[in-house]
């Protein structure tokens, strides 16, 4: 008997049951069609599909990046600069993400661009430098928002590099030196205003404290006279008349009443 009949059954029945096996993992779905409609989507793990009449399309649930490639933008004060940000974003509705939008991945790619463009296009160039978080902001709603109806969450936009041409690279660094300067001289002149302050209220203590100017001296003598020095002039203060019975504007006593007394 001749069973070579029953084996090619055997061995298209074995084709058609295992084209019928599908395994979807747990980051993944399978979006099936039957006939052309939409059943929905399954998994993760294993189920059947009918062969023939029921088709499967698998679909990535992970978050998926993409660099966008530097672009020449203008920001609104005019000044052309090399932008490229990065996209995170992730599939929320397979189904949609396969019924809505063909390719979602070049879609989302296409208008994460032109929404960059657009959006730095209306900022100025300080704000694109020193504001960028904003702009981050600003351009994941916008992507999120015009991908929301493909089933695409858009959970992040970073701007990662700003390139300039030389000649405003040069006029921020001369722009960014001059500022410095002048901050250097702001808290120079503080700093000498304070110590002559400082200076002031020392001398007021010193005027009003009787003496205080002698013994002053007479320290500055003793620091002087401390180093190798050959000639030393000291300031020969006022009070130092009054060890001689002179009067002074502080002293009771002149020198002819010091005489007399004597």
């Amino acid at each position: 008997m001749d069973y070579g009949w029953l084996i090619g059954i055997i061995i298209v029945l074995v084709i058609i049951l295992a084209s019928s096996i599908k395994v979807v993992k747990e980051y993944e779905r399978g979006v099936i069609f039957r006939l052309g409609r939409l059943v929905g989507a399954r998994g993760p793990g294993l189920f059947l599909i009918i062969p023939i009449f029921e088709t499967m399309i698998k679909i990535d649930l992970r978050v998926a990046v993409f660099d966008v490639q530097p672009q020449e933008v203008i920001t609104k004060d005019n000044v052309t600069a090399r932008v490229n940000a990065v996209v995170y974003y992730r599939v929320l509705d397979p189904e949609k993400a396969v019924t809505e939008v063909e390719q979602y991945q070049y879609a989302t790619a296409q208008i994460a661009l032109t929404t960059i463009r657009g959006v730095i296009g209306q900022a100025e160039l300080d704000e694109l430098l020193s504001e960028r978080d904003k702009l981050n902001h600003k351009l994941q709603q916008i992507i999120d928002d015009a991908t929301d109806s493909w089933g695409i969450k858009v959970s992040s936009v970073e701007i990662k590099d700003v390139e300039l041409p030389k000649e405003m690279q040069r006029a921020m660094a001369a722009q960014a030196e001059a500022e410095r300067n002048r901050r250097a001289r702001i808290i120079s002149a503080d700093a000498e205003f304070q110590a002559a302050k400082k200076v002031a209220e020392a001398a007021g203590v010193l005027e009003s404290e009787k003496g205080g100017m002698f013994i002053r001296t007479l320290q500055t003598i003793k620091e002087a006279t401390e180093e190798k020095a050959t000639t030393v002039i000291i300031p020969f203060p006022i009070e130092m008349l009054e060890a001689f019975g002179y009067r002074t504007e502080r002293g009771t006593k002149t020198k002819e009443e010091a005489e007399t007394t004597e």
